[in-house]
């Protein structure tokens, strides 16, 4: 007699939804983790994606079960392409232009430089007049020069016009002595008053000849009182005359 054998209770339909069930929850965990794993690789070049997962809620074992889903693994997430390094370029050195120093701007001019020009102008103007003066002072001098010049040449023309018109007089008074020979001369100093009058004659310089002496001598206190001169200031009250037999 051949034994009956019941069926397995893992053989029912309702332990195979079961089965279907987990497997779905586990191939869809499986799913989440490569997903992260993929968005992590990326992490520093691409934002993360937001992973939508559906919660596969337990289907009641009564409920038919539907036709197990075919899920394909995903495709390998593809390496990131490396950025090629490229040698950085060597920048040529640029030469900066020198740039324009810029001017000096103008000192402002010190307080004191308006009374500096103005002392220099009072300066220019006192060494104008000190040379001015001089130049009136040497014109002075000279003009002063000048008239002393014809002062004393005045005083001298009238000083020998006074000593000749008293030798005249005096000359028209002597008596030549006989057998005179010769032209010597005798010179005399006379002594007058303001008035002309003689008041003393002296023999200085002999002529050499004792008559001829004596007659110059008488003729001379014969022609007192003297002329007088012209200009007061010329009048001399010591007189040196000097006398010759012919006249010079």
């Amino acid at each position: 007699m051949s034994a009956h054998l019941s069926p397995s209770p893992l053989d029912r339909p309702e332990n195979l939804a079961g089965k279907y069930v987990s497997l779905a929850l586990a191939i869809a965990v499986h799913l989440v983790l490569a997903a992260v794993l993929f968005y992590g690789v990326r992490w520093q070049t691409q934002a993360t994606d937001v992973v939508e997962v559906d919660l596969v809620r337990a289907v009641p074992i009564n409920a038919a079960v539907p036709p197990a889903p075919t899920f394909e693994p995903p495709p390998e997430p593809k390496p990131a392409p490396r950025a090629e390094s490229r040698p950085t370029p060597v920048k040529p050195d640029i030469v900066e232009k020198a740039e324009p120093k810029p001017k000096p701007e103008p000192k402002p001019e010190p307080e004191f430089k308006p009374r500096l020009n103005a002392f220099l102008d009072q300066l220019k103007q006192e060494t104008q007049r000190l040379i001015q003066r001089k130049n009136t002072d040497a014109a002075t001098a000279d003009l002063e020069k000048e008239k002393a010049a014809r002062e004393a040449t005045a005083r001298a023309k009238a000083t020998a016009d006074y000593l000749s018109r008293i030798r005249g007089k005096i000359r028209g008074n002597i008596v030549l002595p006989p057998g005179l020979q010769g032209n010597p001369e005798a010179v005399f100093a006379v002594a007058q008053l303001p008035s002309g009058e003689i008041i003393s004659v002296r023999l200085k310089h002999s002529s050499g000849n004792v008559a001829l002496d004596a007659a110059i001598e008488r003729a001379i206190q014969k022609s007192s009182p003297l002329p007088k001169p012209e200009q007061a200031d010329v009048f001399s009250r010591d007189l040196e005359l000097k006398f010759r037999p012919l006249a010079d």
